[in-house]
């Protein structure tokens, strides 16, 4: 019997799992109506329908659904053949994604625990700020910073975040004191950019928080495109950058950076731990996320202390 197209199967499997052809596409990399034509072109081939319109989104059919198991399964046992074809040595291996600052600040000087509770493994880091496709991909396991809600998959917060101005300790007690928020105007803000999303750390909030909106200028300052480049600037004393708890952890612990004012700000967004539900169940997955969970209560403490 002649299979149908891989491709087909994957975007009918996404758009099932996820509800929404565009969510399908997000997912695949690829346009909604691409997703669209792929499974019309399956329904044609195997001759019924495979998902239907609920409200607002889309269910499979009672007949597909019954299916998606197995071709869950066969996807998990097609990443696992890519695994073996490219990892061909007898040592097992662990594939990590994780958004780029993460990796540099928090994760690297923290993975050789893990390497000695676990000699043997070889893991792979990989950095992607976007989301995962776990199958295409072959990733084992991703560590997300975002709100939370990762539909179909298991998901575990790391860490909550709370956010502060940080600078260099020189610039402290320099021609321009740090005493209060409203001494920023005499400062280089130092900034992250990101697309705009409630919630997300800005300079704006936190300076309104502050009660200085009105004295220093919540856009003006230099603009980066990863947390970790405003860090360096700050330790190199080239202005004032907004921390956040997780990536200026170390950097403060080593006196890298001080925290000029005591007034720190939570937002909803945080990290979490993100996998299919039947890599949870993989040993190596399993370990990997116990000792992440482990790390990451130690570090609590240790800012507790």
């Amino acid at each position: 019997m002649r299979l149908p197209s891989l491709n087909a199967l994957r975007a009918f499997e996404a758009a099932a799992r996820l509800g929404s052809l565009t969510r399908a596409a997000e997912e695949l990399h690829v346009t909604p109506s691409a997703v669209r034509h792929q499974i019309r072109a399956l329904e044609e081939e195997i001759g019924r329908p495979l998902l239907r319109r609920n409200g607002s989104g889309l269910m499979p059919t009672e007949t597909a659904n019954g299916s998606l198991g197995h071709l869950r399964r066969a996807f998990d046992a097609l990443a696992d053949a890519n695994r073996s074809l490219r990892h061909p040595a007898t040592a097992p291996t662990l594939t990590v994604s994780a958004v780029p600052s993460f990796v540099s600040a928090w994760l690297i000087p923290r993975l050789e625990g893990f390497q000695r509770r676990c000699p043997g493994v070889t893991v792979q880091i990989g950095t992607n700020p976007l989301p995962t496709d776990f199958h295409r991909e072959g990733v084992d396991l991703a560590i997300r910073y975002g709100l939370g809600g990762y539909s179909g998959l298991f998901e575990c917060r790391l860490f909550s975040e709370r956010y502060f101005p940080v600078c260099a300790p020189h610039l402290l007690d320099g021609p321009r004191p740090l005493a209060e928020p409203a001494d920023l105007a005499g400062h280089t803000l130092l900034h992250s950019s990101v697309l705009p999303r409630s919630g997300w750390p800005v300079w704006r909030d936190w300076l309104d928080a502050a009660g200085v909106l009105a004295q220093v200028d919540p856009d003006a300052g230099t603009h980066y495109t990863m947390s970790m480049f405003a860090y360096q600037a700050a330790m190199a004393c080239q202005g004032v950058a907004l921390g956040t708890t997780v990536l200026s952890m170390d950097m403060l612990a080593a006196g890298y950076l001080v925290k000029p004012f005591n007034m720190e700000l939570p937002t909803a967004f945080g990290y979490h731990i993100v996998c299919p539900p039947e890599s949870r169940q993989r040993p190596l997955v399993a370990a990997f996320i116990e000792w992440l969970l482990e790390a990451a209560g130690e570090a609590c403490t240790g800012l507790e202390g």
